[in-house]
């Protein structure tokens, strides 16, 4: 059992953020596993989380009318979670345009076995708030939302 998700884990590209989740009742489906929808929640959460320890949360998004809105997910299910089960959610900040675009990769890990369940990404534009036209990202999101991996120095999986 690992005791330290990150020392002992595979991950796909180093110094993680890290959101860790349980599998509930309400998470299960009809095939007695995680249902996939749910997945894609813990992806969102786990951003918005990172998010907000980088100091930039809703209020910091409405104090310049700008925020970053999700375009585009791509899932890549690899094996299966159930309930109790304890599952790390990683995220890292691969592609930043300094204009409108950002990416995070995710990587989704059972706690116990370390086996890789989940592999991920999201693509965001910057928004302006209030028309929900997309827009340039401010000078602070550029530098805050700044590449934890360059996934393009790599071969992705």
């Amino acid at each position: 059992m690992p005791e330290n998700k990150n020392d002992t884990i595979r991950w796909d590209w180093p110094q993680p953020y890290i959101h860790e989740v349980e599998v509930q009742p309400q998470h299960i489906d009809d095939f007695q596993h995680t249902n996939n929808v749910v997945y894609l929640t813990w992806m969102a959460k786990t951003a918005w989380e990172h998010s907000k320890a980088l100091g930039l949360d809703f209020e910091a998004y409405a104090s310049v009318n700008r925020g970053m809105v999700v375009r585009r997910h791509e899932l890549e299910y690899l094996g299966a979670s159930h309930e109790g089960d304890r599952i790390w959610v990683a995220t890292w900040i691969t592609g930043n345009d300094g204009k409108i675009r950002l990416r995070r990769r995710f990587q989704m890990v059972h706690a116990e076995t370390g086996k890789t369940l989940l592999r991920g990404l999201t693509d965001f534009v910057c928004i302006n708030i209030e028309t929900g036209r997309p827009t340039r990202m401010p000078e602070n999101y550029v530098a805050t939302y700044a590449l934890t991996v360059d996934e393009a120095s790599r071969e992705t999986f």
